[in-house]
């Protein structure tokens, strides 16, 4: 970044009205990267002839030999307006499902988003899922159709039909918004052709156009058209460009219509932040106050080589500044910031302080992870961020050399903090290490930056499924005693009322141990039918499964309630079946009875009476293996229609849609994560190469019975649990 530049930055960066803080996000290959190359060509950051082919943003390796964007990467960029110079700071994201948990982890930090979407392929499933993600933060997006060019070159459609298929999109778009929008936006929110929220173009070709636009150039569709009647002709591009330079149209639609941080901080922040608005702490971070305390959300940790841990994330108030001390609330340490930049892709630009507003990475905060708040002193953190989709592909992983095991150990507990959508299972005792991911390319693009840039050879397994245990009926009252026999809980599991199980799985209420009177969840609670006076009763969400408080006048159960909550965590973690995780299910504690000297109600006591009463009470009301299933489109040839429904049939799928789409045929179906392992290689050879498949949604089903105790049988051989261990009672009646 120039010199120049820099002291722009410094200078609008604390400007808060002209700050644009922006993700663009799109279905995979719909053109993204190479529109954010023309974006920072734009901002003279990139050379307008090395703009789609330096791929600025997608700067690893792996990502550029893929041709895919796999981490997002920020910079911040300088757009000038009828003189008036704004500071846009941009996000890039990844396009495939598998690297999703990266745009979930960006949305946090923005508050607007340009959405892309194919010309020709219109709305596809990843298109639906960003809008998703980005509405769940409560981030306002506006659409660009890319990739006209091929409407015209490709397709050649009239001027009459390019209008049609943008209003079909845009329908598609706005229909999809109306769905998931928040009421307080609802309408607002939609995008349009008429007021310039929707913008249209060519990335490749570096031009773009909304209706605002060409009504003040005076351009029309015909034009558009006539750019490219001599296909041969680069300069009839290049003509265009230089008339519809694509920078000036997208910005000039993001300062339009996409809010700066002291707008969107006010409907953001009660959404987000669950704190006292009311508190200096709360009004600084409502009004983004660069004057206020300052605080600070990380959403991405990249290890630097020199600077250690350096944390990506926003600035919701106040000011940091180098060398200043400041408050790890998770971590519930002090931590001082050792240097404090803005960002220019894989470079960081140092600054002297950040302010309020802005995208900034921070180093120097040690043990800081992604979803952290940091302030300057202790504050109600930042609701937790989570990804729509969980992992369900693991694979475990040794080092080739057993001398290199503890380095193995250290790279996974980096790897977890650069990518928190990979869940680590470390097991020093058995040796056995699990990696869990969004996929198999997930899986594979990790294994490989452990061996390419960590420096350790590894060995990994087949892909394996991790299952979920639960229940199919309301157990009996079980008891629990502790080792010393001198307390004992009396615990009932039944499923989990579906209105609940889905508001876990959505996230719009939140998991976590339960604070006194915690207001905000209990109105969100109350949105799916549970009463006030029942969710005060309960005490930890966990996993999607809900502990409940049913006693009444135990004297001494609030000194052993963290215990309480810890046993029932550590059953949900492992069950009696299999030791996989629960899922769905309502815990309630009934009755205990309790020692009075509190020596003999320690952890040693409390912990394995709880963890008993938990696990008899499931087994005791029919313990069954859920699996996890995907729910995917498939789109494939007309001619390939029963190849497809033979292969959904074959790998135990439910064909669910069928629809016919010119020559092609799309399909969506629900499959078992576990039949779907080489299901692209699959689609691909039955289909020529023409085929592939997207995700839509995740679920889980009970596995049939006839499955169930082969499974079980399998999973326990794998974690070489003892046949003994397993109860003839705990399997379905």
């Amino acid at each position: 970044m120039a010199k120049d530049l820099t002291e722009t930055v410094k200078k609008l960066m604390k400007e808060p009205q002209q700050i644009r803080n922006i993700a663009i996000c799109a279905h995979i290959d719909h053109g993204k990267t190479t529109f954010s190359d023309n974006l920072l060509a734009g901002a003279g950051m990139l050379s307008e002839e090395h703009a789609g082919k330096q791929l600025a943003l997608d700067f690893h390796k792996d990502e550029q030999e893929r041709g895919i964007t796999i981490d997002s990467s920020s910079v911040s960029m300088v757009h000038t307006i009828n003189e008036k110079e704004y500071l846009i700071n941009l996000i890039d994201t990844p396009g495939h499902v598998d690297f999703g948990g990266d745009v979930t982890r960006a949305m946090r930090a923005v508050d607007g988003c340009i959405v892309l979407c194919d010309a020709v392929e219109g709305i596809m499933p990843q298109t639906e899922t960003v809008l998703r993600q980005a509405v769940k933060e409560h981030v306002k997006p506006i659409l660009f159709i890319n990739k006209v060019d091929r409407l015209i070159r490709e397709v050649k459609l009239t001027p009459e039909a390019m209008q049609e298929r943008f209003m079909k999109i845009i329908a598609a778009v706005n229909a999809f918004l109306d769905k998931i929008v928040p009421e307080q936006h609802q309408g607002k929110w939609n995008v349009s052709v008429q007021d310039g929220s929707v913008c249209f173009g060519s990335a490749f070709h570096n031009w773009a156009m909304s209706v605002d636009y060409m009504q003040k150039k005076n351009l029309s569709f015909k034009d558009v058209i006539e750019h490219y009647q001599d296909a041969d002709d680069d300069n009839k591009y290049k003509e265009l460009a230089k008339k519809a330079p694509l920078h000036d149209v997208v910005l000039g639609s993001v300062v339009k219509h996409l809010p700066n941080p002291v707008v969107a901080q006010q409907y953001r922040i009660p959404n987000i932040w669950h704190g006292d608005l009311e508190s200096p702490e709360g009004k600084a971070i409502l009004n983004c106050d660069p004057e206020g305390e300052p605080t600070f959300v990380c959403v991405k940790i990249v290890i630097d080589p020199h600077m250690g841990e350096v944390a990506a994330g926003r600035m919701f108030s106040g000011t940091i500044k180098q060398g200043q001390e400041i408050y790890l609330n998770g971590a519930k340490k002090k931590v001082r910031a050792q240097q404090v930049s803005i960002y220019k892709g894989a470079q960081r630009v140092q600054m002297d302080e950040v302010v309020a507003g802005n995208i900034v990475g921070i180093s120097g905060l040690k043990g800081i992870f992604s979803g952290e708040t940091a302030s300057a002193i202790p504050i109600e953190p930042f609701e937790s961020i989570k990804h729509i989709f969980e992992p369900v592909v693991t694979k475990s992983i040794e080092a080739e050399k057993s001398s290199d095991l503890p380095k193995l150990i250290e790279v996974l507990r980096k790897i977890s903090k650069e990518d928190p959508s990979i869940k680590i299972e470390i097991n020093e005792e058995t040796g056995e290490n699990l990696l869990h991911g969004m996929g198999e390319l997930h899986l594979e693009v990790t294994e490989n930056r452990i061996i390419s840039e960590k420096g350790v050879n590894v060995k990994t397994s087949p892909p394996i499924v991790i299952y979920r245990e639960s229940i199919s009926k309301a157990s009996p009252e079980c008891e629990g005693k502790s080792p010393n026999k001198h307390n004992k809980f009396y615990m009932i599991v039944e499923p989990l009322e579906p209105k609940f199980a889905k508001a876990l799985k959505e996230g719009t209420v939140p998991e976590g141990r339960v604070k006194k009177n915690d207001k905000v969840l209990y109105e969100k609670l109350a949105v799916i039918d549970v009463p006030v006076k029942e969710a005060k009763k309960i005490r930890d969400i966990y996993n999607g499964n809900v502990l409940i408080d049913g006693t009444r006048g135990i004297v001494h159960i609030g000194e052993v309630q963290e215990l309480i909550n810890e046993a029932f965590e550590q059953v949900m973690k492992e069950g009696p079946l299999a030791k996989e995780p629960g899922i769905n299910m309502k815990i309630t504690l009934m009755d205990t009875k309790l020692h009075e000297d509190a020596i003999h109600r320690g952890p040693a006591q409390v912990l394995p009476a709880v963890r008993m009463s938990v696990m008899e009470a499931m087994l005791q009301a029919g313990s069954v293996i859920f699996e996890p299933m995907q729910i995917v489109q498939i789109d494939a040839p007309h001619e390939n229609m029963g190849d497809m429904s033979g292969m959904i049939s074959n790998k135990r799928g439910q064909l669910l849609e069928m629809e016919q789409d010119a020559d092609q045929i799309v399909i969506k179906a629900k499959l078992p994560v576990a039949e779907m392992f080489g299901l692209s290689n699959e689609i691909r050879s039955a289909t020529s190469g023409r085929g592939n498949f997207f995700l839509i949604d995740q679920d889980y089903e009970k596995l049939s019975r006839d499955l169930q105790d082969k499974v079980i049988a399998g999973i326990r051989k794998r974690k070489g649990l003892k046949d003994s261990d397993l109860k003839e009672e705990g399997t379905e009646e």
